[in-house]
């Protein structure tokens, strides 16, 4: 990917990591957080470092976006709906003169519940929470952008996402873990590095269209605790009813829906996945002591 200039909106746990791959092949990448303070930690990692609140676009990044050939957003949607499209399709338009390619990384909950069953990126979307309803209008928003300026578009629909300092080794370390048995649940999962990898492969290609980034095998959330503590060598945590578990209003929406996603579509096109279910996942993380923050 000669030549490619990266601007990364939002660069935190998924946007850190995509920038942190594309920085070490050698390319050019910025990337935004909301607080200056966070600046070293993009810098240390090899991203030119912005301030964006999610309200206004400032001079320095508009001026930096004259240059820049692949856009990734990484930012969800809040109660205004998209930060960038269309509040400043306008200005993104003028100064992102270069654009060749555009990533928007999105969630496999806009497929919503559909009772176990398989679904691909043709299958009929029908969100059930607010959030998913937002992330849907959102990739409409981008979608229209895009067109607008005749670029690809890849919306890139990511399931549960795991990786260093974000995983269920942590989870039992401090003692959040838990066991909830709900028969039937399942979920699938998706590495942050597998995340960083397909956004590198399809920038480079420019190709766009919709892709399930999620691993091969939907499991029950149970098991993949089990497997894990079993890694450590230290007892999993009791089983808990879903009745009976003591759970968040968010965490308790998610095993409200039950889907299998499918990553056929992405894989057809020559990418595969680094960690491609949880047992090899977890067990080159905890074999490489790669699960831990940093």
């Amino acid at each position: 990917m000669s030549g490619a200039n990266w601007f990364i909106f939002g660069a935190g746990f998924s946007g850190l990591e995509t920038g942190r791959l594309l920085a070490g092949d050698g390319m050019t990448v910025a990337g935004t957080t909301r607080r200056a303070a966070k600046f070293a930690t993009l810098e240390k990692t090899g991203l030119e470092p912005f301030v964006f609140d999610g309200k206004s676009l400032t001079e320095d990044v508009l001026h930096r976006l004259g240059e820049v050939t692949h856009l990734l957003m990484s930012i969800g949607p809040d109660a205004g709906g998209d930060p960038l499209v269309p509040a400043h399709a306008g200005l993104l338009k003028r100064h992102a003169a270069k654009l060749e390619w555009i990533g928007y990384l999105s969630t496999v909950g806009v497929y919503g519940d559909h009772e176990g069953g398989w679904v691909d990126e043709l299958t009929v979307c029908k969100p059930v929470s607010q959030r998913s309803f937002d992330r849907l209008e959102a990739e409409g928003s981008w979608a229209a952008f895009a067109e607008a300026l005749g670029l690809p578009l890849a919306i890139l629909r990511l399931s549960g996402i795991y990786g260093p300092g974000r995983n269920t080794f942590c989870n039992l370390v401090d003692g959040s873990a838990k066991r909830i048995i709900k028969p039937g649940q399942v979920f699938n999962r998706i590495h942050v590095n597998d995340i960083a990898r397909a956004a590198r492969y399809l920038g480079a290609s420019r190709t766009g269209g919709l892709f399930n980034i999620t691993d091969n095998e939907p499991a029950p959330p149970q098991d993949v605790v089990a497997f894990a503590a079993g890694l450590m060598g230290v007892a999993p945590p009791p089983e808990i009813t879903y009745d009976d578990a003591n759970m968040s209003a968010m965490a308790r929406s998610f095993y409200g829906e039950v889907k299998r996603v499918s990553n056929a579509k992405v894989r057809a096109t020559g990418f595969e996945f680094d960690y491609p279910d949880y047992r090899t996942a977890l067990t080159r993380m905890w074999q490489n002591d790669e699960w831990r923050d940093g």
